[in-house]
């Protein structure tokens, strides 16, 4: 349940300042013309990137995890997401299918994660497999749109490589919603009984 005093903590800001920097990035991006206007975008994809592990640090260390803040968290995650590579369509068109698998995966753990919220089960934060996919992406990205001059065949292998991880992600998430749906089901049973 979500408490009024929860969304003035901390992490949860930290959160709210990213979805903020999500426009600032996108403009960034798009309207740059000259290499520095690019590190500006890759300074801020960095500071995005540093926000968010911020706010798990600090939500842990301080006992600050809310319920707010395991929505708004991954929330900020996947804007950020889709609009980097939303973005970068402009400069490199072939990141297209990155951009499909990413809609993809979200709307499967959106709609998975609804079905399992209205049975009163949250996922208490990502997982190893989600953050290793999260730290690839933006290692990838930042690469990308520091180089914006790199080429196809220098590109292809960054996305190709977090797509691999994406997936793995979409497959990691995929059985745990699986033992969640069976747990929750058995739990069912048992109650008919």
């Amino acid at each position: 349940m979500i408490k009024k005093e929860d969304w003035l903590t901390i992490p949860n800001i930290l959160s709210y300042i990213r979805i903020l920097m999500i426009p600032l990035y996108v403009y960034l991006y798009v309207t740059a013309e000259e290499l520095a206007d690019y590190y500006w975008a890759a300074g801020l994809l960095v500071l995005s990137a540093l926000t968010d592990a911020l706010d798990g640090v600090i939500a842990r260390k301080t006992g600050q995890i809310t319920d707010l803040g395991k929505v708004i968290d991954p929330v900020a995650d996947k804007l950020t997401q889709v609009a980097v590579v939303g973005a970068m369509l402009i400069v490199r068109p072939y990141i297209y299918p990155l951009l499909i698998l990413f809609v993809l995966k979200e709307l499967f753990l959106l709609i998975n994660s609804i079905i399992l919220y209205r049975k009163d089960i949250m996922m208490d934060g990502s997982m190893w497999f989600g953050k290793v996919a999260t730290a690839i992406f933006y290692i990838s990205m930042f690469i990308l749109v520091i180089f914006p001059t790199l080429d196809k065949s220098g590109s292809i292998p960054l996305i190709i490589i977090t797509a691999i991880f994406q997936i793995i992600a979409l497959f990691g998430y995929g059985n745990w919603y699986r033992k969640m749906f069976q747990k929750n089901q058995s739990n069912e049973d048992k109650r008919m009984e």
